[in-house]
Formats: structure tokens, C-alpha cells, sequence
């Protein structure tokens, strides 16, 4: 017969009263049936563990080298217990996400602090990397959700998406204060542009709406990250095109919209297909979903 856990608090609690009469009673089971499951445990483990001959019930030595185990197996597995509840309450936990380097810039930031302020167990590990290696680090089971775009995808990648970025004219206020009217695009050609480097998708996507509208400014400047391009544009006459959410955190910065627009681009939050969902993922999820619709940004 194999051993079951309800043997071991069986004969703990035979241990404590010293006899089967009280534990059958605190048990809430018959003395024959208690009787019949200590003497199953004696049979599979191969020893007398009670010594019954006396007026009482007692520990023969094997039963309290047994008994003392037994107390410490049933610690451990309580404590299992309250780390598996911890986990599912957001007392404790831990994220490892990826974001696409622009976002960086306006929302990682909001969201690791909500993070925190609701959920300050969790720690998170925050990487920004290319979207292909986000995925490949998700199949490899070495991050637990990547932020990125919808497009094509790895196979076993899943998308949910969160929201469609758009993209202006990003000027220093000072410069050129606002609201502002929608500038045509032909109004960029020649006019100098401090833009992100070729490493970035999102310059990808600039490009190819210039090209699709035959328009050719200069760029006076490329940079590989979004915080120089911001801090360059807020002390000089250059402009660039960024997602017009980072203005929002950033007051010396105006969006202009641009006619026609850029194209939206779909933001998801990227997983592996059937991987665990952790509770601190889950979590993750619900915010960035709920923040996202908090700030109004535009439905995907």
C-alpha cells in the first residue's frame, strides 16, 4: 500500500493524545478505523511504530524517529502551501519582461511604478532588446511577456493586442508652441530631423512613409535612443517623429500631427503559446490593459 499524507497526521495526532480514543475524536473518524490506518502505515513502512502492550499508547523508538520526520515532511509542505498562496495573492513574485526600445520612453515607466505601488512583492526584471530577439527569448522560456508589435510572428508566439500607437512631429514647445494644426508632409522636405538610428524599427517605419510620399528631409542628426533624441530636441530648432505618447510625460514636448498620418502601428503585449501564465504575469496583463485605457490611447 502506498503512503498517504492523511497516515502521517494519523499517527501525530495518536502521538499527541497518547491513545486513539482522543484522536479518533479530534480526527473526526471511528478508533477501529484510526486503528486499521496506523496498522496500514506499520505495514508500509516495515516497523512497530506504536507500542500498544502498556496501560497507554506510546512511541516505540523507530515511531519517534518517524514522528520527528513526519512533523518535519508536513512543515515543509504547509510552508509549500502558503508560498503557492503567496504567489496567487501578489505578496510575492517575480516578472521578467522585454520591451521594444521605444517604449522605454512613455510606458514602461508608468507601468513598472503601478506595478509596484499595487503589487510591491513582485520584482521585475525589465530588458529592452529588438523585437526578434523578445520573441526568441519567450520561446527559449527566458522572459515571461515581451512588449512589442502585432506583425508576424515566431511560431508559438501569442499576441494580445493593447493599443495603436500613433506617430507625430515632436517639437520643443518653446519652438513651436500649440495646439497645432495638421502639418503636411510635404512641408518635411528639407527640413532638418533628428530621427532614431537604422537599428530601430520604428525608423523603419519612418522611412517608408517618407519614401511612400516622396519626401526627403535632413536629418541633421540620428540617435540610438529615444531619452537623446527628447533631450536634443528640447534644446534645439530639430524636430523628430516619435510616438506622440512621450510628449505626454514630457511638457517641453508638442506632438503635430502630420497629413496624412503615419500609418498606426498595433502595440501588443507578446507571450509563448501555452507557456504557465505566473500570477505576477496575469497581474502585468490586467494593469497594462487597464492603463492603456486610462490614458485614452487609441484602441487597436
Amino acid at each position: 500500500m502506498a503512503l498517504e499524507l492523511r497516515h502521517l497526521r494519523y499517527l501525530l495526532a495518536v502521538a499527541e493524545h497518547a491513545g486513539f480514543t482522543r484522536a479518533a475524536e479530534e480526527l473526526r473518524i471511528s478508533q477501529p478505523t484510526l486503528s486499521q490506518q496506523i496498522k496500514q502505515l506499520e505495514r508500509t513502512v516495515g516497523v512497530q511504530l506504536l507500542d500498544r502492550t502498556g496501560r497507554g499508547v506510546r512511541l516505540t523508538d523507530a515511531g519517534e524517529t518517524y514522528v520527528h520526520h513526519a512533523r518535519g515532511a508536513l512543515r515543509e509542505l504547509a510552508a509549500a502551501e502558503r508560498a503557492v498562496h503567496d504567489v496567487a495573492d501578489l505578496s510575492r513574485g517575480h516578472l521578467r519582461l522585454a520591451v521594444t526600445p521605444t517604449f522605454t520612453a512613455y510606458l514602461v515607466g508608468p507601468l513598472a511604478a503601478e506595478l509596484h505601488a499595487r503589487h510591491p512583492g513582485i520584482t521585475l526584471d525589465v530588458k529592452d532588446m529588438a523585437q526578434d530577439r523578445i520573441e526568441a527569448g519567450l520561446l527559449a522560456d527566458e522572459l515571461d511577456l515581451g512588449i512589442a508589435f502585432e506583425g508576424p510572428h515566431l511560431p508559438g508566439i501569442t499576441a494580445t493586442a493593447l493599443y495603436a500607437e500613433t506617430l507625430s512631429l515632436v517639437t520643443a514647445t518653446e519652438s513651436a508652441p500649440g495646439p497645432h494644426p495638421p502639418l503636411p508632409v510635404a512641408d518635411l522636405a528639407g527640413r532638418q530631423l533628428a530621427l532614431l538610428s537604422g537599428d530601430f524599427a520604428t525608423r523603419g517605419h519612418i522611412d517608408a512613409y517618407l519614401a511612400a510620399h516622396r519626401v526627403r528631409p535632413r536629418i541633421a542628426v540620428e540617435a540610438n535612443s529615444v531619452q537623446t533624441l527628447t533631450e536634443i530636441v528640447q534644446r534645439t530648432g530639430l524636430a523628430t517623429v516619435l510616438p506622440d505618447a512621450v510628449t505626454e510625460d514630457h511638457p517641453h514636448l508638442a506632438p503635430v500631427p502630420l497629413e496624412p498620418a503615419l500609418p498606426h502601428r498595433t502595440v501588443a503585449l507578446l507571450g509563448r503559446e501555452n507557456a504557465y501564465r505566473s500570477a505576477a504575469a496575469s497581474a502585468f496583463t490586467r494593469l497594462a490593459q487597464h492603463h492603456v485605457r486610462a490614458r485614452g490611447y487609441t484602441p487597436a
